[in-house]
């Protein structure tokens, strides 16, 4: 995706496409040769995204860039695939709409009140299973999604706060300017207080991204009828498709785009990769209690080189950056190195 003209907010800056450039050189130039080593995520649009995620700041937005580096080399988010996740999808409590909005954007289905497991880590792993999905069908032209929350069944036993630190944590700082609007479809009234609890861990640009949207005001239909495509949204959200959440459907679906995916990274193999519940993972690739939350204005989340290690990761995996390009072992070896020198601490 080229540089694009920003249409942000009065706080945010707004930078010729020049300037924008400038930015995201200087960004490049502070990661170093690792940026050659991942260049998906070291694109420009990628790096686009970090920088306004950070106001423009080039040493935050590094920083930042720099965590998800580290944090992909050890989640590996493109590595998980249908099977991994099949559990937890088999509700529909997070799943891609087979539609996009008025604005092309692709569309997430959380229903928190079908809530089928304990397992935080399993969830996160879900999560980021639909989060990499929805990115790689994303137009050429369109880098943002639209989140409808269902709130039918939610009760304050559904989801606790840590998960939902958790999630919110890695959509926020790994996950930057994805979000185009948040729509939370008839919250309980009892969700005030869970909203209360979870505000602090969500950042202010994105939420200010998110609106509360009931049925029965009018206000509400109207926001619903300028964002999608009526005889295409869900009923349950004030639309006229009835279809609703067909799981063998959907597992075929999403096994067709892990194969589309599978294609794009290994070209030519017949083989697919070893899926990422079937490697052997420590406890210390991935520790929940070792996240620190870090707001807009802070130094992009400082705990975090303290508490990743790199020392565990498998060299025929490790280099495979968040979307769906390869880089030999070799590289990826290298790439470690240069994250682990702490350039950017």
């Amino acid at each position: 995706m080229s540089i694009r003209k920003l249409q942000g907010s009065s706080t945010e800056k707004s930078l010729s496409e020049q300037e924008q450039l400038t930015k995201i050189n200087d960004v490049r130039k502070i990661l170093g040769p690792v940026a050659d080593k991942l260049p998906v995520l070291c694109s420009d649009a990628s790096i686009s995204r970090y920088l306004r995620a950070r106001n423009w700041n080039t040493k935050k937005a590094a920083k930042m860039l720099k965590n998800t580096m580290k944090w992909s080399l050890e989640f590996k988010p493109e590595k998980i695939q249908w099977e991994d996740i099949s559990n937890e999808a088999a509700t529909g409590k997070v799943y891609r709409a087979n539609y996009l909005d008025k604005k092309g954007r692709a569309v997430l289905i959380f229903r928190p009140g079908f809530q089928n497991t304990s397992d935080i880590r399993g969830q996160i792993r879900h999560i980021v299973y639909c989060m990499e999905n929805a990115v790689m069908t994303l137009n050429p032209d369109q880098e943002q999604m639209v989140w409808l929350i269902d709130f039918q069944g939610w009760t304050m036993s559904c989801i606790s706060v840590k998960a939902a630190r958790e999630t919110a944590y890695i959509l926020q700082n790994h996950y930057p300017e994805r979000l185009g609007a948040g729509i939370l479809y008839n919250p309980p009234k009892v969700f005030e207080s869970f909203w209360t609890l979870v505000k602090p861990f969500i950042e202010p640009k994105t939420y200010k991204k998110v609106r509360f949207v009931y049925s029965k005001e009018p206000q509400s239909q109207k926001l619903m009828e300028e964002l999608f495509d009526m005889d295409k949204l869900d009923c349950t959200f004030g639309g006229r498709n009835s279809a609703g959440f067909n799981y063998e459907a959907y597992a075929q679906w999403m096994r067709e785009d892990d194969k589309k995916r599978f294609d794009m990274m290994y070209p030519g193999s017949s083989s697919p990769p070893p899926s990422i519940v079937s490697e052997s993972q420590s406890s210390e690739t991935w520790t929940p209690s070792g996240i620190s939350v870090a707001s807009d204005e802070d130094d992009c989340s400082s705990g975090d080189e303290k508490t990743l290690n790199l020392e565990n990761i498998d060299e025929k995996t490790q280099g495979l950056p968040l979307s769906c390009e390869d880089v030999t072992g070799s590289e990826a070896g290298d790439a470690v190195k240069e994250l682990e020198k702490g350039e950017l601490a």
